[in-house]
């Protein structure tokens, strides 16, 4: 949902990635390099396979498949996907979806699903950094709205810009497959798009676009650009489903690292929720910190959501971000790491162990490499608790039907 093409998909999405994407931003985190020596997906032999258990006892899980099988549907069935060393094509896929679903339907024990995991599947872990993968999470947040402009609801969720183009540079040289760029044109040339601050302003902009639908806080506004998608409950009694289409082009810039330079948060404390409380608290620092991220998000409206980058609904707790440019899309996971219990005051009690089933559908641009995994938690106050604060190794898995195992 990060917010994630181009780096906004349901991704963009927080937690450590609060301390990444809003630490870090999509672009801008300056860490040591890290050299990846093995591939993404590396083949198990039946006996390193992980001891499987879902702590959702199988709940969503079925929703979370059936999005995939709409997504394989949709395209060519020779379509050709990669796990490690091997090939698969859309058919193939579809079935081990297929076959995992029915298998699922009577909730199999722990002992019955193992056994026909290694019986019929193949497992692949995913190989990042000692072969641990750092999860973060993403949430949907949720807005108050009008349709018109109000005292109240005066900053807007704009749509796509008329002047607004991207640019694939593929079409200039091969040597820029995948890459493209994004401005505004002139009628002669395309020019950089206008910045957050000159957005904001809305004197150049105000009559370049139209306001999708007007929101009551611009701190809720901002985290919904770096969600990616979100839900606007409007003053009217409808709820819009907004969806990211677009940015501005700019490079992202965190926020959180500008407020840990300016010594007001420690990184220590850094999180979404902490974020948070020092802009609410600060409301004449508001303007500044936010513009100091030029990137800016434009958005259309969608009949469902929060969507991923497969253009399906996302499954809470089921739905995960990965790397699209080196993981299958859709694929069926397995995930190993910790989520928060919360105690009789809202707040984090502990962390606890827990594995799961999950399915790739979704991607963002601060999560590249095998190494990097983002959780779509839903909405409500523990999706985004979890999100603000989930910075956890663990492990990650894909899964696959035996070829001799297919009906």
């Amino acid at each position: 949902m990060k917010n994630k093409k181009d780096g906004y998909t349901l991704k963009h999405k927080l937690s450590w990635i609060f301390l990444i994407i809003l630490l870090s931003g999509c672009t801008g985190f300056k860490a040591s390099p890290v050299v990846e020596t093995l591939p993404a997906l590396l083949r198990l032999l039946p006996s390193a396979y992980p001891v499987l258990t879902d702590d959702l006892g199988y709940e969503g899980l079925e929703h979370g498949i059936q999005m995939s099988l709409t997504y394989y549907k949709k395209i060519p069935q020779d379509r050709i996907f990669v796990f490690g060393e091997e090939s698969y094509t859309a058919t193939h896929l579809i079935r081990s979806l297929e076959v995992f679903q029915d298998f699922i339907q009577d909730k199999p024990s722990s002992d019955q699903l193992n056994a026909m995991v290694r019986k019929d599947y193949y497992v692949y872990r995913a190989a990042g950094i000692s072969e641990k993968v750092l999860f973060t999470g993403y949430y949907e947040p949720v807005l108050k709205g009008s349709r018109t402009e109000t005292p109240i609801y005066r900053y807007p969720i704009y749509c796509r810009p008329d002047d607004l183009v991207t640019v694939d540079l593929f079409a200039f040289s091969p040597k820029y497959a995948g890459e493209t760029i994004t401005g505004r044109y002139t009628g002669q040339s395309v020019v950089p798009y206008y910045d957050r601050k000159a957005i904001e302003t809305r004197e150049i902009f105000m009559n370049r676009v139209q306001a999708l639908v007007w929101v009551d806080d611009p701190v809720d506004l901002y985290f919904l650009h770096i969600q990616g998608s979100g839900k606007v409950m409007l003053n009217q009694g409808d709820t819009l489903n907004v969806h990211y289409h677009v940015t501005n082009g700019h490079p992202y810039r965190s926020i959180g690292k500008v407020l840990i330079d300016q010594g007001k948060i420690s990184r220590a404390e850094m999180s979404m929720q902490a974020i948070r409380a020092y802009l609410k608290a600060n409301p004449e620092e508001q303007a500044a910190i936010l513009n100091a991220n030029p990137s800016y998000v434009f958005f259309k409206i969608e009949t469902d959501g929060p969507l991923g980058n497969l253009n399906v609904p996302l499954t809470p707790g089921r739905s995960i971000a990965v790397d699209k440019k080196i993981f299958p899309p859709a694929a069926l996971m397995y995930i190993q790491t910790h989520k928060p219990t919360v105690n009789e005051t809202g707040q984090i009690g502990e962390w606890e162990a827990f594995g799961r089933f999950a399915l790739n559908q979704d991607t963002g641009g601060a999560i590249t490499g095998p190494g990097r995994a983002d959780i779509f938690w839903g909405n409500g106050s523990y999706a985004e608790l979890a999100a603000g604060h989930l910075q956890h190794r663990g492990e990650m898995y894909f899964l696959i039907l035996k070829p001799e195992a297919l009906p």
